[in-house]
């Protein structure tokens, strides 16, 4: 396949091969989010943003996966390095347990999990972290921050999230959960959590406020933590949670009014905050974390997708001492994942790829806003963490599946929104055929 020249070519989707294997998997597999039926054939050409399905069709994949390959499809970026690599068995090792190397010293071509904690933190170093604990998901990244910011706390029992927000699905991170209900009907959940509203108006300030996160100039934040009239007691709050870019919750960007006003309240009641970084992170805003962006000073940074592994990320002073407070036989002990991460965070820097996602994505916003295509709302994004809203989820359901028929794969999330997440190399012209299919496949709705 020639990235240069490559377009989408759609015969019919899902083909006969790609039910059959969607029928298959489904015989032993329980039911879960699968958007549609999207089969990629991994033994069939495939580069950057464009792959082949089981039937043979050429797709566009503005996914990336849901950010978790961030650089797309076989890509000689990292591939290359790859291919040097000899592989072993056993692949995953216990990684809390014991220690893994690719022979002689530290700072080896090909780094493991040790040479990915370096370069992470390095990444995190203007927060004055130097720890990390990997493990195995974004959800065990959370659960892990969540776990030693009660402990650095010494017994505070209440926990603050957002409207809007996902943090994973087991059930410490579930309990954080504000976005669709279906994620914690009937489960049990952590007691203590307080939800406050998230800003979805990037240019609101406190009297201009319509979110509901200021009111008569003073923020709900505010309200709930005061000393003497607010009914959470701030010295026993363990932490704040927060997605400084709402990913699920519709690709939410607030203001700088709204981060600020957390910025003070966290430094001001000594609070713990959490910066879940797992879909807006590593380059994808054109920064390397989404925090970058806004004037919060992040005491923990929770990372996966994109890197591979689910990573916790934090100083020494707020991980616990104690050995057995963290551990799992797994965490930070797949070598391939962890060569991975490191090999795309090496990319980004080698290739100037947060540049990239600066100017592409700018390129797609003006694109698509030019356009001014009926039903949309609004177009929005910072780098290649992108989105479209429609005036109705009937209307953004019907568009997602008319450009499946132009052979471009997105993804929905909120309630009418659509998001948009090319690879971070993605081309002039990889964005401007995105645009043209995606343009198509509203034109095709409407």
């Amino acid at each position: 396949m020639d990235r240069d020249t490559a377009r989408p070519e759609v015969e019919t989707f899902p083909g006969p091969r790609a039910r059959e294997w969607v029928e298959y998997h489904h015989e032993s597999a329980a039911p879960s989010t699968y958007v549609y039926d999207f089969v990629w054939d991994r033994s069939a050409p495939a580069e950057g943003p464009f792959c082949t399905d089981a039937d043979g069709n050429v797709l566009m994949d503005f996914t990336s996966h849901v950010a978790a390959a961030p650089l797309g499809y076989n890509n000689p970026k990292i591939m290359d390095d790859l291919r040097e690599f000899d592989l072993v068995d056993p692949l995953k090792i216990a990684g809390q347990d014991f220690y893994v190397s690719g022979g002689g010293s530290p700072g080896d071509r090909l780094p493991g999990p040790a040479g990915l904690m370096d370069r992470l933190t390095a990444a995190t170093d203007h927060y004055d972290m130097d720890m990390v604990f990997l493990s195995n998901s974004g959800a065990e990244a959370v659960e892990n921050g969540i776990k030693i910011a009660y402990d650095e706390s010494d017994g505070a029992k209440y926990a603050i999230t957002f409207e809007g927000a996902f943090h994973g699905r087991t059930l410490g991170a579930l309990s954080l959960n504000r976005s669709k209900e279906v994620y914690r009907r009937k489960f049990p959940e952590i007691s203590g959590v307080h939800d406050v509203p998230f800003c979805d108006d990037a240019g609101c300030d406190p009297a201009s406020c319509s979110c509901g996160f200021f009111a008569d100039g003073v923020s709900r934040l505010r309200r709930k933590l005061d000393p003497d009239r607010g009914h959470i007691n701030p010295e026993e709050v363990a932490y704040l949670i927060m997605e400084p870019i709402q990913g699920e919750g519709g690709y939410r960007f607030p203001s700088d009014a709204f981060m600020e006003e957390v910025a003070a309240l966290t430094e001001e009641h000594d609070i713990t905050l959490i910066a879940d970084e797992i879909q807006s992170g590593v380059g994808r805003t054109g920064k390397m974390w989404a925090s970058d962006h806004y004037p919060i000073e992040p005491d923990v940074i929770t990372s996966a997708k994109g890197l591979r592994v689910g990573a916790t990320i934090s100083r020494s002073d707020v991980f616990p001492d104690e050995k057995g407070r963290l551990s799992s036989t797994w965490g930070a002990g797949d070598v391939i994942a962890a060569l991975q991460g490191s090999l795309t965070l090496d990319a980004i820097h080698e290739h100037d790829l947060m540049d990239n996602a600066t100017v592409r994505g700018r390129q797609f916003l003006e694109a698509m806003r030019d356009a001014d295509h009926e039903g949309v709302v609004d177009v929005r994004g910072k780098g290649l963490m992108l989105a479209v809203e429609f005036e109705s989820k009937e209307l953004r359901d019907d568009v997602l599946e008319a450009a499946l028929q132009h052979g471009l794969l997105t993804l929905a999330c909120g309630y009418k929104v659509l998001r948009i997440l090319p690879p971070m190399d993605v081309t002039e012209r990889e964005i401007e055929l995105g645009c043209e299919l995606l343009s198509a496949a509203i034109e095709d709705a409407n």
